[in-house]
C-alpha cells in the first residue's frame, strides 16, 4: 500500500502552497479591514487579478476536463488543493470552474453557459433549497407548468450561494405534480437554466459569517423548453450529483484552516507566559494541541479516502458523508480550542480566529446537516449498503468456480494462475 504522492502531485501541491504564501496570505489584513467596514473582503477585481496570475502559470480549471482548457486533476489532487487554499480565510478559488452538472448540457447550452462560466464571463448559481425544503429536498414546491412550448416557473428558493451575483440559475422545479405527490421525485423534478433577465429576482440574506446567500423569487417566469438541463423529470438526480460533489471538498478546505489555526495556537502558547512559564508547558494547553492534531490527521484520511473512491469510480457517498460529518463536528471543536488558547485576543477581530469560528459553524449545516449525514451513514450500515469494516474490510478476493472466495496461494496450489482463474470463472458466469 503506497500512501505517498507522485512527484508530479507533490509539485502541484507545492505550487499551490507557494501561491498561497506569496499572493494570498499578504492580503489577509486588508480583507479583515474591509469586512469590518461591511465591504466585500476580496473585491471582484482583486479575485480576477489573482486568478489571471495563476492562469499564467497554467493553474486553471482544477477539475475541469482538459478538452475545455482545464487541468483535469484527480479528486485526490483537488482535495489537496483545497487543503492548501483553506490555510487562508481569504475567499479565493482558481478560475476555470463550472458546476459539474453543466457538463450534462446539450451543445447549444454548453456554448451559451458552460464555456462562458469556465472562462469567467458568466456566473452561475444552483437553486434547490426552499423555505420548507432544506434537508428534505424532496419537499420542494417550486413548480414549472407547461404552456405550449414554454414553461412557467413559480416559487421561492433560499440560501442560494452566489445568488446575488449570478447571471443565470440552475433552478429545480416540480413538473409532474401527481408523481411528486406519490413520492416519485426521480420522475417529477426538472432542472431549468434561467437567465436573470428572464425575470427572477434575488435578495441577499445577512448571516453571522461572511457567506452572503440569497433568496430567489420566481413569479411566473416564462422559459422555453430549450431551457431544460438534461431530461424532463430527471432533475433530482442532477441535484444529488451537484450536492454530492462538495461533501469531501468542503471538509478538505476546513482541514487547511485547522492546520493553520493549530500552528497559530502553538506559536502563541510558546510565547505567552503565565506565572513565569509559557502556557505551552501547561498540560491543559498541551491536551488541546494533542486532541486537535489527532482530529486533523483523522479528517485528512477521511477526506483522502473519499476522494480516492471518487477517482476509482466507486460509490463514495458513505465515505463523503463520513468526511463531511467528522469535519463539521471536529473542525468546530478545533477552532474553539485555538480561540481558547489565545484567550481574549482570540475573541477580538485583530486575529482571524473569530472569523473562522463563524465561518466553520456553517460547515455543520450546508451541503447536508450533521443530522442528515448521520442518517445517511446509519441507514447505509443498517441496510447492508456499507460495512463498519470500511473499504479495506470488504471481500475483494477472487472466487473459484463454485463462487467460494479463495486467496492467490490457493489458486496456485490448484494449478490455476489468478489470470487463468479469472478467465475460467468468467466463462462459467462467476463474478471474480
Amino acid at each position: 500500500m503506497d500512501l505517498d504522492l507522485t512527484e508530479d502531485e507533490k509539485d502541484i501541491r507545492q505550487w499551490v502552497r507557494t501561491f498561497v504564501e506569496k499572493e494570498i496570505l499578504p492580503l489577509e489584513q486588508d480583507v479583515l479591514a474591509r469586512e469590518r467596514r461591511g465591504e466585500r473582503g476580496l473585491p471582484p477585481e482583486e479575485l480576477k487579478r489573482l486568478q489571471d496570475l495563476a492562469r499564467e502559470s497554467g493553474f486553471f480549471g482544477v477539475q475541469t476536463p482538459e478538452e475545455y482548457g482545464g487541468m483535469g486533476l484527480s479528486a485526490v489532487m483537488a482535495a489537496l488543493v483545497e487543503v492548501e487554499l483553506g490555510r487562508s480565510f481569504v475567499p479565493f478559488r482558481f478560475g476555470g470552474y463550472a458546476d459539474n452538472i453543466l457538463f450534462h448540457a446539450n451543445d447549444a447550452q454548453k456554448e451559451e453557459y458552460l464555456v462562458p462560466t469556465i472562462e469567467g464571463t458568466k456566473k452561475s448559481c444552483f437553486a434547490i433549497t426552499e423555505p420548507g425544503a432544506g434537508s428534505d429536498a424532496r419537499a420542494i414546491r417550486t413548480s414549472a407548468k407547461q404552456d405550449g412550448d414554454d414553461w412557467v416557473i413559480t416559487g421561492e428558493k433560499t440560501f442560494i450561494t452566489g445568488g446575488t451575483e449570478a447571471d443565470f440559475v440552475m433552478v429545480f422545479a416540480v413538473t409532474d405534480a401527481e408523481k411528486h405527490k406519490e413520492g416519485r421525485t426521480g420522475e417529477s423534478v426538472t432542472c431549468f437554466i434561467v437567465d436573470r433577465d428572464q425575470g427572477w429576482t434575488s435578495d441577499q440574506i445577512d448571516t453571522m459569517g461572511e457567506w452572503g446567500p440569497a433568496a430567489l423569487t420566481f413569479d411566473g417566469v416564462r422559459v422555453p423548453s430549450s431551457a431544460i438541463l438534461g431530461e424532463e423529470g430527471k432533475g433530482f438526480a442532477l441535484a444529488m450529483q451537484w450536492i454530492g460533489r462538495g461533501r469531501y471538498l468542503l471538509p478538505a478546505r476546513a482541514l487547511g484552516g485547522c492546520e493553520r489555526m493549530v500552528e497559530m495556537g502553538m506559536e502563541w502558547a510558546r510565547n505567552r507566559e503565565t506565572f513565569g512559564k509559557p502556557i505551552a508547558e501547561r498540560q491543559a494547553i498541551q491536551w488541546m494541541v494533542a486532541d486537535s492534531a489527532v482530529d486533523i490527521e483523522a479528517l485528512r484520511w477521511l477526506v483522502l479516502a473519499a476522494a480516492w473512491q471518487v477517482d476509482r469510480g466507486d460509490d463514495s457517498r458513505q465515505a463523503q458523508s463520513m468526511a463531511k460529518l467528522y469535519g463539521g463536528v471536529h473542525c468546530n471543536e478545533i477552532v474553539d480550542r485555538m480561540l481558547q488558547v489565545h484567550g481574549g485576543m482570540g475573541y477580538t477581530r485583530e486575529l482571524p480566529l473569530e472569523r473562522w469560528y463563524r465561518e466553520l459553524r456553517l460547515l455543520r449545516i450546508y451541503e447536508g446537516t450533521d443530522e442528515i449525514q448521520r442518517r445517511t451513514i446509519a441507514r447505509n450500515l443498517l441496510k447492508g449498503h456499507a460495512s463498519v469494516r470500511g473499504h479495506l474490510g470488504l471481500d475483494h478476493r477472487r472466487r473459484d468456480r463454485g463462487g467460494r472466495a479463495v486467496g492467490r496461494r490457493a489458486l496456485v496450489r490448484r494449478g490455476r494462475s489468478p489470470t487463468r482463474a479469472a478467465r475460467a470463472s468468467e466463462a462459467a458466469g462467476v463474478d471474480v
